[in-house]
């Protein structure tokens, strides 16, 4: 017998130290994403960006101990970093067009997402049913979070997109490191300072305190941003490789 619970899996990654699971969750999502590019091309990079956008935004409601920071650090940073990894892959081997289309398309997604299950949490529940409260708890958007991701999201991706274009119409085809972490970085902290201000102290009924704030949500996620940032440049060169075995879907490449 096989049991299908994922308890038993559960029960053994709380064993592990949680920067254990930080490692697998990256390789699940940038290897996730360099093979959609791989068998879908730019449509699997929309594809991606959407479902990560999502999963961060679930994410970001749990918090974690690493070792490294005295605070605890809110989840979801290694998802949306993919999201970045996306975002620049599209611009490099697709244009600025695509990227921004992608931008777009992780807004929407996001933000249909939550009108369906805003819908679905607003059927009257059966009587004697348990699973309300379990999705409102994950699936009820609270509005600093919506309003500060979506803000946040739509400014970083964008300054992303223009950093990384920006870069490379100076290079050319060189120096693809330069304008993946140039990009990258500054977006990120962009995005963590929009991000953190908004929902933890602008829209939250109850504020943080500024100490909280910074080195909590700010230096703490940005902290580890910054060598999610790093990691994504040896990918960026395997996909020059991989976007020449992908399918184009109606995309043209740029060189």
């Amino acid at each position: 017998m096989f049991p299908l619970s994922p308890e038993p899996l559960i029960a053994w990654l709380h064993a592990l130290p949680v920067e254990a699971i930080e490692a697998m969750l990256l390789v699940v999502c940038y290897g996730g994403c360099m093979l959609l590019l791989r068998q879908f091309g730019a449509a699997g990079l929309y594809s991606w960006i959407v479902l990560a956008v999502i999963a961060a935004n679930v994410q970001v409601l749990k918090e974690a101990q690493f070792a490294a920071f005295p605070e605890p650090v809110a989840l979801g940073t290694v998802v949306f970093a993919s999201t970045y990894l996306a975002t620049d892959l599209l611009a490099e081997h697709y244009g600025r067009q695509a990227a921004l289309g992608g931008v777009l398309v992780g807004f929407a997604g996001y933000l249909l997402w939550t009108v369906l299950m805003v819908l679905t949490l607003g059927y009257k529940p059966v009587e004697g049913a348990e699973i309300q409260p379990h999705l409102a708890a994950i699936f009820k958007p609270a509005p600093s979070l919506f309003a500060a991701g979506m803000v946040s999201y739509l400014i970083s991706q964008s300054f992303d997109v223009w950093v990384f274009r920006a870069v490379r119409a100076r290079t050319g085809r060189k120096y693809l490191w330069l304008r993946t972490n140039a990009s990258t970085l500054l977006s990120a902290l962009l995005d963590t300072i929009v991000f953190s201000t908004l929902a933890w102290m602008v829209f939250a009924p109850e504020p943080v305190s500024l100490h909280t704030l910074i080195f909590t949500y700010v230096l703490g996620t940005y902290g580890l941003r910054v060598l999610y940032s790093v990691l994504e440049t040896p990918f960026m060169y395997v996909s020059r490789w991989l976007v020449q075995r992908a399918p184009d879907a109606g995309f043209r490449r740029v060189d």
